[in-house]
């Protein structure tokens, strides 16, 4: 009898994978690859998100000075000399200083030892007012200086430039500390005050009249 070969033969779809599953149909597959590339978008929005909510604040940050930055100040007393006043010295003074500011640009005023109805402080280091005393010898080639209707004269110290009025009936010193420049803008309220206290009056030096 002849033999009879068997062949074996593949009953599986063509389309079948070699582990026996379907292959993905093709209109599946690009459905599949559209929805991911859908959601990954999404996915990075979601991990943003929870990144930003997880992670710390940033720190605040450090404001930078200004010109308006109050500088720290002391508060106590400025010692100051009282020296007796004649009656009408006295008397202008106590009304230049009922009328002083509480503050000279970013300096405020502090409390003095001694003479608080004709003496002032600002600031630290203090800028002090003196009303009252004598006026200065003006050397006759030494400058004036007119500030707000008011004449003043500049005497300069290793730590301060002192100014006084030399065109009012009695005289008021400012001493402006080396730590604040161009002492004549200091003095421009200070200026407003004597106009409106202390009337002019006295030996006026020529510079002063122009």
């Amino acid at each position: 009898m002849d033999k009879i070969t068997t062949t074996e033969v593949d009953e599986r779809p063509d389309d079948a994978a070699p582990d026996g599953r379907r292959g993905a149909n093709p209109s599946n597959r690009r459905a599949a690859l559209i929805a991911t590339l859908v959601a990954l978008p999404i996915t990075l929005v979601v991990a943003g998100i929870t990144f930003a909510q997880l992670s710390p604040d940033d720190p605040a940050p450090t404001p930078s000075p200004s010109a308006s930055t109050t500088r720290a100040q002391s508060t106590a007393p400025v010692e100051m000399a009282a020296p007796a006043l004649a009656t009408r010295p006295a008397t202008l003074c106590r009304a230049l200083l009922s009328q002083m500011p509480d503050s000279i640009r970013d300096l405020r005023q502090r409390p003095v030892t001694a003479g608080a109805e004709q003496n002032a402080a600002y600031g630290d280091p203090a800028l002090i007012v003196a009303c009252g005393g004598a006026e200065p010898a003006i050397p006759a080639t030494s400058d004036v200086w007119t500030v707000n209707k008011v004449c003043w004269y500049a005497a300069e110290q290793d730590d301060a430039t002192v100014l006084t009025t030399v065109d009012r009936e009695t005289a008021v010193t400012v001493r402006v500390p080396r730590t604040y420049d161009q002492p004549l803008q200091w003095v421009s309220p200070i200026s407003d005050t004597i106009v409106a206290s202390v009337p002019s009056g006295g030996d006026i030096p020529a510079g002063c009249r122009a």
